[in-house]
């Protein structure tokens, strides 16, 4: 029995030391590990195909959805990562939004990276789409015209709120209670029911649990309300256990090549030329590309991946 469960506390270990430590890495393991063969199963929003390019990225199909575009060619034809909950609603309750925005935090705040890269929050949708939802709030739209021809999804921009179609109304609700639970954030009553009567009305589909099982196998935890675990209740108070653990992890660390860089900002390699830079003492720190950054926590960790630090680091 002891042998057992121990096997298990190291096998969760495992994962959880796999969880992605950037938004960049969360979309490659995505890519990777989940919708590898789901790229003609529907982005969440318009149900198009799409041919996949390069790490993370792709091509729209958007006959195969009826898709018609409404302004931005060039976002309509791509793939992009859509934040189910915007990054601008859970990092704009953190000190470092204040001091910088969302660049800011990318750069001091493992908490928000650490938010922004959770794998249970994104999904595969049509680059309009996502620019056009910006960070609204979820609604419905009643009223509201169609314009993205046979696609249902719309937005309001006027009143700043969007609507996704019926298919994608209970996997939002799910993901926006996972959010606001595990990261002990608000949620106005008014959109606490809206989300309540989606999850009542729109179940928990297969696909759906197939996702969420091939995430938790990289993040280490499932999405307890698509397992089943958990219900909303109105007025429910967050847990905040996923914050709670990602706050405790920081102090936990000794010094030199095991700590995290948390106070300054992550460990910066540069997948081309393999090389790492310390957020303090290397001059080059931050000229490393976005494309091209992958973020680390500890030196050896960056070691153990084939990088080394860069020879002008003091």
């Amino acid at each position: 029995m002891y042998l057992i469960a121990g096997a298990l506390a190291a096998l969760a270990s495992l994962s959880i030391t796999a969880a992605p430590l950037s938004f960049d890495q969360a979309k490659t393991e995505l890519r990777r590990q989940v919708f590898h063969d789901q790229n003609t199963a529907g982005d969440l929003y318009c149900g198009c195909n799409w041919q996949w390019q390069g790490r993370s990225g792709g091509s729209m199909d958007l006959a195969s959805c009826g898709y018609q575009i409404r302004a931005q060619a060039v976002r309509a034809e791509r793939l992009e990562w859509e934040h189910v909950m915007p990054a601008w609603a859970f990092g704009h309750q953190r000190q470092c939004w204040q001091q910088g925005g969302r660049k800011n935090c990318i750069r001091t705040d493992p908490v928000f990276r650490a938010m922004e890269a959770d794998m249970h929050n994104l999904w595969p949708t049509v680059g309009e789409v996502n620019a056009d939802r910006s960070n609204y709030n979820y609604g419905q739209l009643t009223s509201t015209p169609y314009r993205y021809g046979a696609c249902t999804s719309r937005v309001d921009f006027k009143e700043r709120v969007a609507e996704p179609r019926d298919e994608a109304k209970g996997t939002v609700a799910r993901i926006q209670f996972y959010m606001h639970d595990r990261y002990g954030l608000s949620m106005s009553r008014q959109q606490q029911q809206l989300l309540m009567a989606w999850y009542g009305q729109y179940p928990v589909t297969e696909p759906e649990r197939v996702r969420d099982q091939r995430i938790a196998a990289v993040m280490g935890h499932s999405n307890p309300y698509v397992t089943g675990k958990r219900t909303w209740t109105l007025g429910q108070r967050p847990s905040g256990e996923g914050l709670q653990q990602l706050t405790a992890q920081q102090p936990s660390a000794v010094k030199n090549r095991t700590q995290p860089a948390d106070a300054t900002g992550p460990i910066i390699g540069n997948r081309n030329s393999k090389v790492f830079h310390l957020p303090q003492g290397c001059p080059s720190y931050s000229q490393v590309g976005e494309r091209n950054r992958v973020l680390f926590q500890t030196e050896d960790q960056a070691q153990t991946q084939g990088y080394r630090k860069a020879g002008n680091c003091r």
